[in-house]
């Protein structure tokens, strides 16, 4: 046997030990080659530091509300200066303890994330990383999410570089703003806010906590959906606090009692009722600066929204569309079921209508006797639907001759309305009873405006009746024929022609010679009555059809025709008398504009609903105001220095007397015309009524001193309204239902009358000179030297029965045209 010595065994030892130097010199020498073959190509970490994240573009009503944004990463940049000590503390403690100590990368937290990965291999989970806020920060800015050697070897060293580079604030802020926590939230400012509602400074210290709990996995914690993994994660951050001294641990314990409660934004019968203001200002926006601008360039916009009316509009416009549909009838169950075997569960699984009215719900009919029908709701809540609550729900249908909208015979029992299975909409009459009323989405569409006839500025824009059933804006997109309500421009163009109001025009059977279609053309009054020898604003305030189509023949269509291009109604005209009673097809925001501009002294501004854009920097990028006020400025005010004088927006469109003639008549179409639904409101108002051939569209738009509301109703496919739907009854009910609460913000006035405009008692049925006090005497506008003489022949101005010009067949249909005028105003 042969026996080393220990010389031997030295030399052994040797040779190991040199052999494993070199072999390590060999594998350092290895892993460098990779690192510089990996890293050669990194991104430069330089360009963080003129970074500047995507931030979300927000809307504010001109309350100042947030009413919208729009983001494709939902992100506030707050600066770190911003964030409160402890919602750093918080995310130090669950993700980085040792973040202002490390140099970028954290060997001790490394190693523990490489034992805990033979755990996950053998367990098919995630692999950790190990990675400090720094690395992440390299990881989202600069590199990918693959789980590699290489990435992770290319993450180590830019986070290096960086922490040469940036100071531990700098890289603290672009992590708190950049990383996603989930709920379409891009950084700690917007998950604050789409998780709580709350400002960062608003939080509490278990919300907080619970955002930090986020960046590990953001659905593994959703707070509904995973409620008990959430809770848990939250309270081992606010342990993770109490360990590192952030808080105490009365503190941590008093944080983990607490429940976990996420608040919904931009929800509620406010931003419900701006959807269609919002939707038609994105658009606005996305062709003013375009997509990457809008979406991500953190855009701050205020708007001409006044929420408050625009809630009044919604509601107005949404109740009297109700009341037109139940005018009709009851169209039908939403479907039927086929058994009755856990009916709330096939209640629960049914895709219920969108948008219904507060406190509506659907429910199922279980049972059906005369006087009741029982139901059951999808909340599981039993309850009857009695006759009375089911008189309104005939069966309706069309008339075979004019395609008119008719009831089917009256309800004598509930049976007549519904069936067992019916999946129907009710409405609870009171909590303290099961008495539920039978209810039904509309058909009738139509929209709403509010506009500020000095600025032009839109106050409330409702373009239909659900934005979620239809994004299709009636206001902005739907054209069709105003009917009558353009008679007041045909009656201007008149005034500027040689008439005045007290002129007569013979209300009288009236031809004239006809397109392709007919032979001649014969328009007719609603009562196809004749009236004979009337003054103009007897047949403006009642919506005389005749007296108008021959005033516009009298003084040509030539004027019209600039009138209604002038005033903003119409890009162009057809030059035939048809267009004097709207015949033409526009939209209500341009016939809202026209409006504005007789209460405007004749100075029409074109709408608006943008006032002001500031880019993320805060700086003014757009101002729709763009009039100089120079003395605005002044550090103090005193009574005895001149108040600043601003130039009038807009342009001048028509004589300021002309335009207030025309109010004064409108103001008569309100007293003792058509638009007398507007009498409740109490207070000077004027407006005109419009209904198109067939009662297929009707319209109001009327107006105090300072506002003007207009409203359209209609089918988005054209079809009758019904017998006798008028804009007076249709239209003008939504318009006062509107007007009513907005006006408790406005003091009670009457109409400005200009410079030029003489105030002379007549007889508002001859036109004749009189003495106020006397019955139907009326104070009526002229212009000086043009009011009537007493005693002087008015044969001259009588428009005799003559040839008419080419026109297309339309009729207004107003309610009554042939009333009674009476007394002084």
């Amino acid at each position: 046997m042969k026996i080393f010595s220990f010389s031997n065994l030295g030399k052994l030892a040797l040779w190991g030990g040199s052999t494993a130097a070199i072999l390590g010199v060999v594998a350092l020498v290895g892993v460098s080659i990779y690192v510089v073959q990996v890293t050669e190509d990194l991104p430069n970490h330089e360009q963080l530091r003129e970074y500047e994240p995507p931030v979300m573009s927000r809307m504010h009503a001109g309350d100042g509300l947030l009413i919208a944004e729009y983001a494709f990463e939902r992100r506030v940049f707050v600066p770190i200066d911003a964030i409160p000590p402890q919602v750093l503390n918080a995310f130090l403690a669950a993700e980085d303890r040792n973040f202002y100590d490390h140099s970028g990368v954290d060997l001790m937290g490394m190693t523990r994330a490489a034992i805990s990965n033979v755990g996950n291999i053998m367990r098919g989970r995630r692999l950790e990383g190990g990675s400090t806020i720094t690395q992440q920060v390299a990881k989202n800015f600069l590199l990918s999410s693959e789980q590699r050697i290489a990435r992770k070897v290319q993450e180590i060293v830019l986070a290096m570089r960086m922490e040469r580079a940036f100071t531990k604030d700098r890289i603290l802020e672009l992590y708190l703003n950049e990383i996603f926590l989930g709920n379409r939230a891009y950084g700690v400012a917007a998950a604050a806010l789409n998780y709580f509602d709350a400002s960062l400074d608003e939080l509490e210290l278990h919300e907080i906590a619970y955002l930090a709990a986020l960046p590990k996995a953001p659905n593994n914690y959703h707070p509904e959906r995973r409620t008990e993994a959430a809770i848990a994660r939250r309270n081992w951050v606010l342990s993770r606090m109490a360990a590192n001294g952030f808080i105490t641990e009365e503190q941590a314990r008093e944080a983990q009692a607490q429940p976990l409660e996420t608040k919904r934004r931009l929800q509620g019968d406010t931003y419900l009722a701006a959807e269609y203001f919002v939707e038609e200002v994105r658009r606005e926006l996305f062709g003013m600066y375009g997509e990457e601008q809008l979406y991500s360039g953190g855009l701050s916009v205020r708007t001409s929204l006044d929420t408050q009316a625009q809630l009044a509009a919604r509601q107005a416009l949404r109740a009297g569309l109700l009341e037109y549909d139940r005018r009709y009838g009851y169209r039908g169950p939403l479907t039927q079921l086929e058994g009755f075997d856990d009916w709330p569960g096939q209640l629960a699984e049914f895709d219920a209508p969108r948008d219904m009215d507060e406190g509506w719900t659907i429910a199922v009919v279980l049972e059906v006797n005369d006087g009741e029908a029982l139901i059951g709701t999808v909340d599981r809540v039993r309850g009857r639907v009695p006759l009375p609550e089911l008189r309104w729900a005939r069966r309706p249908s069309r008339s075979s001759s004019n395609n008119f909208p008719v009831r089917g015979p009256a309800i004598s029992r509930a049976g007549d309305v519904l069936e067992m299975g019916d999946v129907i909409i009710v409405q609870r009459l009171n909590e303290e009873e099961d008495n539920y009323a039978l209810r039904q989405m509309p058909e009738v569409n139509g929209a709403v405006m509010a506009l500020d006839p000095y600025t032009g500025r839109v106050l409330a824009m409702v373009g239909g009746y659900s934005f979620q059933h239809s994004q299709f804006n009636r206001a902005t997109q739907a054209r069709r024929q105003p009917g009558s309500a353009f008679k007041p421009f045909v009656y201007a163009a008149a005034l500027d022609n040689g008439f005045t109001p007290a002129s007569i025009v013979l209300d009288a059977p009236f031809a004239a010679t006809g397109g392709a279609d007919m032979r001649f053309y014969r328009p007719s009054n609603y009562s196809d009555r004749f009236y004979g020898p009337s003054t103009i604003r007897l047949g403006l305030e009642l919506s005389r059809n005749v007296m108008t189509v021959r005033l516009a023949q009298d003084t040509g269509m030539a004027p019209v025709v600039d009138y209604a291009t002038r005033f903003g109604i119409y890009d162009r005209l057809d030059p035939v008398l048809a267009m004097s009673l709207g015949a033409g097809e526009t939209t209500l925001w341009r016939l809202m504009s026209a409006y504005g501009a007789l209460v405007n002294g004749g100075r029409r501004v074109e709408p608006t609903l943008i006032d002001r854009v500031q880019d993320r920097e805060g700086r003014t990028i757009f101002v729709h105001d763009q009039r100089e006020c120079i003395g605005c400025d002044v550090e103090e005010w005193s009574s005895d220095v001149r108040e600043p004088q601003l130039d009038e927006l807009g342009e001048d469109v028509v004589d300021p007397v002309t335009a207030y003639q025309v109010v004064s008549m409108l103001e008569g179409a309100v007293r003792r015309g058509t638009g007398s639904a507007l009498n409740a409101l109490g207070r000077p108002v004027a407006g005109k009524t419009g209904t198109t051939n067939e009662f297929r569209d009707a319209w109001f738009v009327g107006f105090t001193p300072d506002l003007v509301v207009g409203v359209y109703v209609g089918f988005d496919t054209p079809a009758p309204l019904g017998s006798g739907e008028a804009g007076g009854r249709a239209a003008a009910p939504i318009a006062r239902d509107t007007f009513a609460p907005i006006l408790e913000n406005y003091p009670v006035a009457p109409f400005r009358v200009p410079d030029g405009v003489r105030l002379v008692p007549i007889d508002a049925r001859s036109g004749e000179p009189s003495v106020l006090g006397r019955p139907g005497v009326i104070l009526e506008a002229f212009r000086p030297g043009t009011e009537p003489v007493r005693g002087a022949s008015r044969e001259d101005e009588t428009l005799t029965f003559g040839r008419g010009r080419e026109r297309d067949g339309d009729e207004d249909a107003e309610a009554d045209d042939g009333g009674v005028l009476s007394g002084i105003y």
